[in-house]
């Protein structure tokens, strides 16, 4: 397993000005949770599934299955 950033470069560079706006939180969501801190709890819950592969919320991270 790995995890990667977006090999979209415009999309990591969005994602990260918006991450750097909102303090760290997902730019994708409108509440400031600890749920929602980049990297957010949804993506850390599907990375522990050994068959999941793919993206996080907003585009940033993606897993990558060797």
């Amino acid at each position: 397993m790995k995890i990667i950033l977006n090999p979209d470069k415009e999309v990591v560079k969005t994602i990260k000005e918006g991450l750097e706006r909102k303090g760290g939180y997902c730019p994708c969501r409108l509440e400031k949770t600890e749920d929602y801190k980049c990297m957010c709890k949804e993506f850390r819950e599907q990375i522990k599934d050994k068959n999941f592969e793919g993206f996080c919320h907003c585009m940033l991270y993606k897993k990558v299955n060797d």
